[in-house]
């Protein structure tokens, strides 16, 4: 082909690339300005969920998880017709059950007709620490509710969030009323969302109009002193817990008892909901797994049922807490749930919190 056909497409993908840039002009706002959501302790470093440093007995990975994002959002209001991000993480490789998106990358939802729809995504750089990045572009110049999340496996030392120049950003507050506490595995954590919005107890906090702080480790929530510690600090309206995905089903039989009497301290009336842990498809021809699974949920269900008929107030139980379905489509990793195995855990849990926080006169 000629010479002049190269040009000529040289000069269309140039000019495409123009068009994609970020226009020339931003004004930057420091995130931590706006309204911050979600997260567990107020008084702690400014995108962390928990001050580690209140937990002697906190595990090494447990302490370098909680120092990650995971659940905040950042709520405010813009006219902008542009809105780009700037923000600084630690780097870290995405696991393999991980997008990129997920592990470091940043998601926004705006609120149109009462609902939360998806609006963009802030792409993270791989392997690098510095990200800037368009997450939506040439919308209306209405002024809009916007709910932009944090990543959430990864530490998070600055955001910014860019409009354009002429327009106006302010903070948000009063778009969700109450607070939900959602504690719990990987599962809780985010592992195998797409993005960060798309974890269940941030579905579950748009879909109620609650705050919904996430507090899952992954691999580590073994109804371990520390959970309990950070649950009795932690100010919500209800407790969520998904706490039988990880320990072991003798560890089940020796803790649970003394992890609710310590919650329950801190909490006398609040109302305590622990899920019931998934059926995993690990154990579909895996007879060891599928039997490991089989005790931890049987022991479950039978010390809730026992601390339910004892007499303990405001504790329910909801059994089958995590049905992925059973046509085995739903996870990544015949563990973790995708975002469809999200969408059918909230369809089966989402009415019964719901009519549960109603009981309690939390609506």
């Amino acid at each position: 082909m000629s010479m002049k056909y190269y040009l000529l497409c040289a000069l269309i993908i140039l000019a495409g690339a123009t068009a994609a840039a970020a226009p020339k002009k931003l004004r930057w706002t420091d995130a931590s300005t706006l309204t911050v959501i979600n997260k567990a302790q107020t008084d702690t470093v400014m995108w962390q969920r928990i001050d580690t440093t209140r937990y002697d007995n906190l595990t090494k990975t447990a302490a370098r998880y909680l120092s990650f994002s995971t659940g905040i959002a950042v709520a405010f209001r813009t006219d902008s017709r542009n809105i780009y991000a700037r923000w600084t993480t630690s780097g870290r490789k995405p696991a393999a059950n991980n997008t990129l998106i997920n592990q470091s990358g940043l998601d926004m939802y705006i609120l149109d007709n009462g609902q939360w729809i998806f609006a963009g995504t802030g792409s993270p750089k791989a392997g690098k620490t510095e990200h800037e990045a368009p997450v939506t572009c040439d919308m209306t110049d209405s002024m809009k509710y916007c709910l932009l999340y944090l990543p959430l496996f990864d530490t998070v030392k600055d955001l910014q969030i860019g409009i354009d120049p002429g327009a106006t950003i302010e903070k948000a507050p009063g778009l969700f009323q109450g607070r939900l506490a959602v504690i719990g595995s990987s599962i809780t954590h985010g592992s195998s969302a797409s993005r960060p919005g798309m974890t269940y107890p941030a579905r579950l906090g748009r879909a109620l109009g609650m705050e919904a702080v996430n507090i899952g480790l992954s691999g580590q929530c073994k109804l371990d002193k520390y959970f309990s510690d950070i649950a009795s600090d932690t100010e919500a309206d209800a407790f969520i817990f998904d706490t039988f995905s990880n320990p072991t089903p003798e560890q089940i039989e020796e803790r649970l008892r003394g992890f609710i009497e310590t919650v329950r301290k801190a909490h006398p009336g609040t109302p305590l909901i622990f899920l019931q842990t998934e059926v995993r498809e690990t154990g579909n021809f895996d007879l060891k797994k599928r039997e490991l699974e089989r005790r931890k949920r049987a022991t479950a269900e039978r010390m809730m049922n026992e601390i339910i008929a004892s007499g303990e107030q405001n504790i329910y139980f909801i059994n089958p807490g995590m049905p992925i379905g059973d046509d085995h489509e739903a996870t990544v990793d015949g563990v973790h749930p995708t975002d469809l195995g999200f969408t059918r855990i909230l369809e089966h849990i989402q009415p019964r919190i719901t009519e549960i926080l109603h009981m309690h006169g939390i609506k």
